[in-house]
């Protein structure tokens, strides 16, 4: 299966958006699909071997859309977003230009003479021609047996229109009738130059919405200088290079490519990515990143990721999943568009039907006047951008503070967080431990090597502090078989025959078979015998006190779980003000811990970097991963704090409990607005002399689309 953002053309409301995800879910092949009406993309998950994005392409375009499949699709996107963005504009201006002096001469004139009634009809031919997308769009949905809110525009607008054209022609009949003929010109120009305003100010505010996937999609260089086998060097497309490639980087230059620095040296401004605001020293054999930017030096490097295998492009990946992905509390919001425009259509047929029932014919113009504003201000738009525009903008967000959060379902779940569960090393300490202390017995001389071929293998922060301590001696290591990790205990290996093992004390008194006292970190052993042992500290990073503050202001209860002994849990705990810890907690310990306070009612959220609280991460409501964690722990996070630091983690909690308030205000606006104004525009309150015009119920609407998506802007 393969999963794919697909930018979306030509969508206008939520009913449209649910029209494309219908379309494309019930293809053969498809596993899964989700739109995002704010952020105008397709999320699919798809088998390639039963259905290919040109087969996606047809059966879209045959719904009246259109998806963009380009390899630059997302550039295509925003090119063609931009020229529709233009069309709009032109239209708009177009609409008010002549819909202006439409509605001016029909306030001046309330009974205009037969002479006008033709200069009205003649100012209101062009702006039915530019706001024709509405009678396009509405009527392929009425083909496909649905209906959405152009659908309501092009009935609204229609029936005004048809209602006034026959007036003017034949304005005898209803003299005949004794009833004097009107005409809603004003209306029909009015409500296609206000819902046009309305669209084109939600599209802009719409691009705001994404800003922040244009900004990282825009950290990448389009070239990189490729050093060919004769050492020339020249720009190349990045789509050119293959891994393997040398590729040269020159100061102030943006780093094209994920690899590893060949020859020569600089420092690197990560920050775009890590957050880390002083620039980072590269030299030979050490990783850099696609968008860093390289500061002095001038360097080789080898390809290893390009294109969409960097970690940058993985970044944007996951925003756009993301922000693709569909909230809980959607599901709902989804069901209730799916049936609005029909039920706003009979509701207005209603609203004629009992205006001639109880006042008559002779009130055939409000009962017309009054139906048509029902059509006009229900606004199934409000409805379907209230969810997803919060949570684009909150996600966005959280990219540009170095939080990646994976879907909607954690930027949700987050809000309700009150209990979290913190790893130590790495998460809480500077993952970089120092050994401060060794006890050596027979043979360790002999075994050194052993003991740092075996730690070299293992992603353990105090292995690769050991394996560091002892390389700066001048130890070799040698060839060990058999390799074999104990998680959350230790490592064993073979050499030479022998059986060797390091890790924690639990693993040494397996081993050794006596009670050992709990002075060491590490321990290390042949057999049945002990041949070193080794005391290892790790510092609490610098932001970790405040961070566990800040949490506790918000309610939040925080535990300390680690594999280490009492006395280092214990002096960490302290340093960083936890009251809630356990040592020697192994990998199952860690679920069970998870486990039991969800059963207390807890809504947890486990924060970890290593391999052995990947159980745990698993279990726990949000899962969180320190950015410079195993790629195992990152996979399995919902969150990932980029640049490891922890004070990041109140922050995302913070901004998921904004977001989640802002969607609560946006579905209470757009449900309370359509509860409120239908009515209104009905007459219910034309007993006290009250009646909307379908022109005011047209600026309403268009209005509630674009408060919505302003109350989403507030987030950033």
């Amino acid at each position: 299966m393969e999963k794919r953002v697909i930018p979306v053309l030509e969508m206008s409301c939520a009913v449209c958006a649910a029209t494309v995800e219908k379309t494309v879910r019930e293809l053969a092949g498809v596993e899964e699909a989700s739109v995002n009406f704010s952020a105008n993309t397709l999320q699919v998950v798809y088998d390639p071997d039963k259905i290919s994005l040109k087969d996606m392409q047809a059966a879209v375009s045959a719904a009246g859309y259109d998806l963009v499949i380009s390899e630059n699709a997302e550039a295509d996107a925003i090119d063609a977003e931009h020229r529709l963005y233009l069309d709009l504009r032109r239209r708009t201006i177009g609409a008010w230009s002549f819909g202006l002096p439409v509605m001016v001469l029909s306030m001046i004139f309330h009974s205009p003479s037969q002479i006008l009634t033709w200069i009205l009809l003649a100012l209101t031919l062009p702006v039915l021609y530019w706001g024709r997308s509405f009678y396009v769009s509405g009527w392929k949905a009425v083909k496909r047996g649905r209906a959405n809110m152009d659908t309501l525009v092009m009935l609204s607008t229609a029936v005004s229109f048809l209602f006034s054209l026959f007036s003017t022609i034949y304005p005898y009949f209803w003299l005949s009738l004794g009833l004097v003929p009107h005409v809603y010109y004003e209306a029909v120009a009015m409500i296609i130059a206000f819902v046009l305003s309305g669209k084109l100010l939600e599209a802009r505010a719409k691009q705001s919405t994404s800003a922040s996937i244009r900004s990282l999609m825009g950290l990448q260089p389009k070239t990189a200088r490729l050093v060919g086998k004769d050492g020339e060097e020249k720009d190349v497309p990045i789509a050119m290079l293959l891994p393997g490639d040398t590729v040269s980087v020159r100061p102030g230059e943006k780093i094209p490519v994920d690899g590893i620095v060949l020859e020569g040296g600089s420092y690197v401004d990560e920050s775009m990515i890590s957050g880390e605001s002083e620039a980072v020293k590269k030299q030979a054999g050490d990783r850099v990143l696609a968008g860093t930017l390289n500061q002095r030096g001038a360097f080789l490097l080898n390809v290893q990721a390009l294109g969409a295998d960097t970690v940058l492009a993985r970044m944007v990946r996951m925003v756009q999943e993301a922000q693709g992905s569909k909230a809980p509390v959607q599901g709902v919001v989804d069901k209730v568009s799916s049936v609005f425009v029909p039920v706003v259509i009979l509701l207005s047929i209603l609203t004629f039907v009992i205006w001639i029932s109880v006042a008559g014919w002779n009130m055939f113009p409000y009962a017309l006047l009054t139906a048509v504003s029902v059509l006009v201000i229900a606004c199934p738009c409000a409805l379907g951008l209230a969810t997803p525009t919060a949570l684009t903008v909150g996600i966005g967000k959280a990219a540009q503070q170095h939080i990646l959060i994976k879907d909607a379902f954690a930027l949700e779940n987050m809000c309700r967080v009150n209990a979290i569960v913190l790893d130590k090393t790495g998460t809480l300490t500077e993952g970089t431990p120092k050994v401060v202390g060794e006890k050596l017995y027979s043979g360790f001389e002999e075994y050194v090597s052993v003991l740092l071929a075996a730690e070299m293998r293992s992603e353990h922060p105090l292995a690769v502090s050991l394996s560091e301590y002892l390389r700066q001696k001048g130890v070799k290591p040698v060839e060990i078989s058999a390799f074999e990790s104990i998680t959350g205990k230790g490592v064993m290996c073979e050499y030479r025959g022998e059986k060797f093992w390091i890790g924690s004390k639990a693993l040494a008194e397996e081993n050794v078979g006596v009670l050992l006292p709990d002075l060491f970190s590490i321990y290390f052993g042949k057999g049945d015998s002990l041949v070193a042992a080794f005391e290892v500290k790790d510092a609490l990073k610098e932001n970790s006190k405040e961070a566990v503050r800040q949490l506790e202001s918000y309610g939040v209860e925080v535990c300390m779980l680690t594999g280490d002994k009492e006395s280092a849990a214990s002096e960490i705990a302290r340093q960083a003000g936890i009251t809630h810890y356990e040592w020697g907690v192994l990998p199952d310990d860690k679920e069970r811990f998870v486990l039991d306070l969800q059963r207390r009612g807890k809504c947890v959220a486990m924060v970890g970097d290593g391999i052995n609280d990947s159980p745990a991460l698993a279990r726990a409501a949000v899962s969180v991963a320190m950015g410079k964690g195993t790629d195992v722990a990152m996979d399995i996070a919902m969150v990932t704090l980029m640049n490891s630091d922890l004070a990041l983690l109140p922050r995302a909690i913070k901004l998921s409990r904004k977001t989640v308030r802002i969607i609560r205000e946006n579905l209470f606006w757009a449900f309370g607005y359509n509860v409120v104004c239908i009515p209104i525009a009905a007459g219910v309150l034309y007993p006290v002399g009250i009646l909307l015009s379908p022109m005011w119920a047209s600026a309403a609407m268009a209005f509630s689309s674009v408060s919505v998506i302003l109350n989403s802007l507030r987030l950033r």
